[in-house]
């Protein structure tokens, strides 16, 4: 296997880039292997099955940067919420503390 990368940390993460099917070098050279039904049909299924396998990675990978995604908005909504929330009990505190402020003033 001459492709860069491992399965478990490919060299890229665009599922198109990895792991290309590419015919062996003897078979672009034009004679077929001596024993075809044995080592280029094994070699062609490992191939197949290791770009599956990234396809599968890939995939998996992709749902958990989108589930990151969602539960980084989710903590933003609640940081927000939670800070709207407290500067409205800030300004009922202040309007709380220029009324007994006025009725200091008054008497």
């Amino acid at each position: 296997m001459n492709t860069a990368g491992t399965i478990d940390r490919p060299l890229t993460h665009d599922p198109q880039k990895q792991a290309p099917m590419k015919p062996s070098t003897r078979e672009l050279a034009g004679s077929a292997p001596e024993d075809f039904t044995t080592n280029g049909a094994n070699d062609s299924r490992q191939n197949r099955n290791r770009e599956m396998q990234l396809i599968q990675e890939a995939l998996a990978r992709a749902h958990m940067h989108e589930r990151h995604h969602e539960a980084e908005q989710e903590r933003r909504a609640m940081r927000l919420a939670t800070a709207r929330r407290m500067q409205r009990r800030a300004e009922r505190a202040s309007l709380r503390a220029r009324r007994a402020l006025a009725m200091a003033v008054m008497q």
